[in-house]
């Protein structure tokens, strides 16, 4: 009797994350960290304020402040979330 192959291992390990995607979460992400830290800071709680003010003051923070891209990009290598294509491109 034929033993079944585990398909979904196979999709696992062909999985490429998408490298531009990844860093821009992570940039929202630390972007949104930064303004729920600066409300703390100013005596509001977090928890109370409405996801979308957080989002929408996150936004315009990360609009101020690209170095967070950079910082983001840098993460995003070190969890093996991001790869250089055009170097993979140039090497063949």
């Amino acid at each position: 009797m034929a033993k079944a192959s585990n398909s979904l291992q196979s999709t696992l390990d062909t999985f490429q994350p998408i490298s531009a995607l990844a860093v821009h979460v992570l940039a929202r992400l630390a972007a949104r960290r930064a303004v729920q830290d600066e409300l703390r800071s100013q005596g509001v709680r977090a928890s109370l304020v409405k996801p979308a003010e957080i989002s929408a003051k996150a936004q315009v923070y990360l609009a101020g402040h690209p170095e967070l891209y950079r910082e983001a990009l840098e993460r995003a290598r070190r969890l093996g979330m991001y790869e250089n294509r055009r170097r993979k491109w140039m090497d063949k």
